[in-house]
């Protein structure tokens, strides 16, 4: 029985176990019946009940699957010699009956054990079914087929999808290496039988008893050849084993293909898929159609690609690879869950998903690599240390970056929708791979204040500069509108000076691993001193500044006294031209957002206390210095330093360390002005 906790609550047994029974020519050892998830028999109603137009891609997805079993089994055969699997004829076999209205699609690839059966196929444990359901509901109520269809094989549901062309499924499977196998039934009207055979062939079968026709309903009859080979040759061309048509003359006990009895002659099953590896043909000869299906079988992302790479490297070491980028982020690619490419040897699968060969901030890219020179067992391990490896993940890296710039030269729309969705992944290069920082930084766009819709190059942003501009000035925030109206943009909007403006979470760390570019020094404008214009004019608001600093200076020394506990100084500020005041970072400290953001990820960061600017030239500032001046002892100004400070921590989106008190203050201080 399977240790899954959730297939265990949702079991229920029919009765006891029939003992001896048979079914067609295998013996059944044990059958139990059980009830589906609630989550399961919903999604399988909206399967069958669902807006899926294109009933067609059930045999996509069970083809694909197929695939996928003969690959593991081609892998685990070079990882275990005892396994005894024969691999001599892999391959995937569609059988079609007309009379008894059936389809088989047959498999002697890696097969499934009784509870991966349970597990995979009984039930749905998915962490992302919710999410497939809440999707596929929104598509629904939509009216959009297209995004629905998309959502089978994006979310690893596409066994149900025999559930839209079947009245009953059958699955007859045996795992390599086991001596008996498991087959499991079901109508999808609830429960499922789970029955042990004693002598099923390797592999995986799954019988589809077929609805009837109805055009109307857009539902073919799939017992029809003409039917199969469009199907196959629409989604399944590419795949690397041979995919053959069997009629019933030519199948044998439960489809193994054998020559009626008095034949000399085995008759020869057709086969459908011409088997080309797309990176191995030249590019004249393939259509953009054919690798956008690549990409939808190798990604299960059902929508095209936004750029197809190219690479056939030739010398000592050659490889050829075909890589892809995405139009939308995979499902968990901003966790880290998956990454990597499909890792060949001489167009033999070896790695589903080779994270060597892609470094973290690319790990949406999805493709082949092929190479003519590793070994057919290499090991997770010695991919690590082999520097082929190493090689061809640098190069793969240099190719995708290149591609990225040039995209950005030549078709800039098609740039911004990428930089738009993978934008944040990129620039976590900038921090982890500092060996290819120029060419990340040469990929990378900021958005800033020179213009509303379109971002920039660092390259841009330097081209642009003030004569005499000394720094590339930036501002990290949680939004554009809130880096725009922060108090600290003031001065540099007023003298026109250009800010990037840096909203994503890895602006905050990737500015502090990138200190400069061609020789101008990146600046917070947050953080340590604004010292702006010509040495003229800096040496003009120097002499007024100081004179500004005698007459404030009873005012500075009571707002430090008051706020000693929280700020680390208070000082006349030369950013401010609107607001009365706000809060700076010492030139060297932790800014607040990446404290934030680290606190987020578990890591503990010491507290520094900020600085607090005022602005001298605020009337606010200059009515609290003239009070101050006139009556120190004034009680009516007790709070008003608490009352500064925490407006200029909200104008920055920050909190006082006492909203409750700040909130009394500020009421009490609005009551005596009426």
């Amino acid at each position: 029985m399977t240790s899954n906790p959730e297939a265990r609550a949702a079991r229920r047994r029919s009765g006891p176990p029939a003992m001896d029974e048979t079914w067609g020519n295998y013996t059944i050892m044990t059958a139990q019946t059980f009830e589906f998830q609630v989550e399961a028999s919903r999604l399988l109603q909206m399967m069958v009940h669902s807006i899926y137009s294109n009933k067609d891609v059930f045999l996509r997805e069970l083809v694909s699957n197929a695939s996928d079993a003969l690959d593991k089994l081609r892998i685990e055969a070079l990882r275990d010699d005892s396994l005894g699997a024969d691999v001599s004829d892999l391959h995937i076999a569609i059988e079609t009956d007309k009379d008894a209205r059936t389809l088989t699609v047959r498999d002697n690839g890696i097969g499934m054990s009784r509870d991966e059966v349970v597990g995979l196929i009984g039930t749905i444990a998915k962490s992302g079914t919710a999410e497939f359901l809440q999707k596929l509901e929104e598509a629904r109520k939509a009216g959009n087929a297209a995004d629905a269809e998309g959502l089978i094989g994006q979310f690893g549901v596409g066994f149900y999808s025999a559930f839209m062309v079947a009245d009953e499924v059958t699955l007859l499977t045996r795992r390599a290496g086991e001596a008996t196998g498991t087959r499991w039934t079901s109508t999808g009207e609830g429960t499922y039988t789970i029955e042990e055979v004693g002598d099923a062939p390797q592999g995986t079968a799954v019988v589809l008893r077929l609805k009837p026709a109805d055009t109307d309903d857009q539902l073919f009859d799939y017992t029809e050849p003409w039917k199969i080979k469009e199907i196959i040759k629409r989604y399944s061309d590419f795949i690397t084993w041979p995919i053959r048509l069997v009629t019933p003359a030519e199948a044998g006990k439960d489809g193994e293909e054998k020559a009626e009895d008095g034949d000399s002659e085995k008759p020869e099953p057709e086969t459908l898929n011409s088997r080309k590896a797309l990176w191995a043909r030249p590019k004249s000869e393939v259509s953009d159609e054919e690798y956008h299906e690549l990409y939808r079988h190798i990604s299960h992302d059902w929508t095209d690609p936004l750029e197809t790479i190219r690479i056939n490297a030739e010398g000592t070491f050659e490889y050829q690879a075909l890589l892809f980028l995405p139009a939308r982020p995979p499902h968990g690619v901003f966790s880290h869950d998956k990454r990597g490419v499909q890792l060949y040897v001489k167009r033999v699968l070896i790695m589903e998903e080779c994270e060597e060969l892609v470094p973290p901030y690319l790990r949406f890219v999805k493709g082949v690599v092929d190479a003519q020179d590793l070994s057919l067992n290499i090991s997770r391990e010695i991919l690590q240390q082999d520097r082929h490896i190493q090689l061809m993940r640098r190069r793969l890296a240099k190719k995708v970056l290149s591609t990225l710039k040039e995209m950005r030269a030549q078709r800039p729309e098609k740039y911004a929708d990428f930089w738009r969705e993978f934008g944040p992944v990129v620039k976590e290069g900038l921090v982890n791979d500092p060996d290819s920082k120029d060419a990340i930084l040469a990929a990378c766009s900021f958005a800033t204040t020179h213009d509303a819709e379109k971002t920039a190059t660092l390259q841009e942003y330097v081209e642009r500069m003030r004569e005499g501009q000394e720094h590339i000035y930036y501002l990290t925030g949680s939004s554009r509108s809130a880096v725009e109206d922060s108090p600290h943009m003031e001065a540099f909007r007023d003298k026109g000076l250009e800010v990037l403006i840096l909203t994503d979470a890895v602006d905050e760390v990737w500015v502090d691993a990138v200190p400069e570019f061609e020789g101008k020094k990146l600046l917070s404008i947050a953080k340590g001193e604004a010292e702006l214009g010509t040495e003229e004019e800096k040496e003009a608001a120097k002499a007024e500044r100081e004179q500004q600093r005698e007459e404030y200076a009873g005012l500075l020394e009571w707002l430090s006294e008051r706020l000693g506990d929280e700020v680390k100084e208070v000082r006349l500020s030369s950013r401010l031209t609107v607001s009365p005041a706000c809060v700076v970072s010492d030139t060297d400290d932790v800014t607040p957002g990446l404290r934030n953001m680290m606190r987020a990820m578990g890591q503990e960061m010491p507290e520094s206390k900020r600085i607090l600017e005022i602005n001298p030239d605020h009337t606010l500032i200059t009515g609290l210095r003239k009070a101050h001046a006139d009556r120190p002892s004034d009680p009516s100004l007790e709070g008003m330093a608490e009352l500064v400070h925490g407006m200029a921590l909200l104008a920055e989106g920050g909190l006082p360390a006492d909203p409750s008190r700040f909130t009394r203050l500020l009421a009490g201080r609005l009551e005596r002005a009426l």
